[in-house]
């Protein structure tokens, strides 16, 4: 039932933001040197890694570290990247990876492949046994403002809460987040 109503989902929301997704790409080229779209190597699943696109934010030199451990993200971020990030923008491509199935719309978001940390400590807790989201509850809890401790037990309470219902709230408080631009920091 969630894989059917993420493709469902995930194809009405290409459709919908076609026009957003080639302009926001047409941006992200002529503001900036290098490609349109940055790959990372998350954890997925079952600690999988899988390969994540982004729209483009930072510069092609920024440290492949998570944005709070870089001394000043500020110096890397493109003309356009806080605009990107301040808008959620630059997660328009990760649709690519819940229409795959390496991703739903709710769930974890997915580690990057460095974070050893956040990784042992969701297997511990059995997170790990789920798909990672383009949203969850520690997204809308604080996002990378909380600690990892505090993030793990958000997902964990998401592993033993999960239902349509949920998932609907927070997808709905996800939206509410970004229109006010609140707690919208990556």
């Amino acid at each position: 039932m969630k894989r059917l109503s993420d493709v469902l989902l995930g194809s009405a929301a290409l459709l919908v933001l076609g026009l957003p997704f080639l302009l926001v790409a047409i941006l992200v080229k002529v503001t900036s040197r290098g490609p349109v779209l940055y790959w990372s190597d998350r954890v997925g699943r079952e600690n999988k890694i899988f390969r994540m696109p982004k729209f483009r934010s930072m510069r092609v030199d920024t440290p492949a570290v998570a944005t709070h451990l870089l001394d000043n993200p500020d110096k890397y971020l493109t003309p356009i990247g806080a605009l990107l990030r301040k808008t959620s923008l630059d997660e328009l491509p990760q649709l690519w990876c819940i229409l795959k199935g390496d991703m739903s719309f709710v769930g974890p978001r997915p580690a990057l492949f460095n974070q050893h940390d956040l990784i042992a400590l969701r297997t511990e807790n059995g997170v790990h046994k789920l798909v990672p989201g383009l949203t969850g509850l520690a997204q809308i809890n604080g996002r990378d403002e909380i600690s990892i401790p505090a993030k793990v037990a958000l997902d964990t309470e998401y592993l033993q809460r999960r239902s349509v219902w949920l998932d609907f709230q927070i997808m709905a408080m996800t939206l509410l987040k970004v229109v006010r631009q609140d707690s919208i920091t990556h």
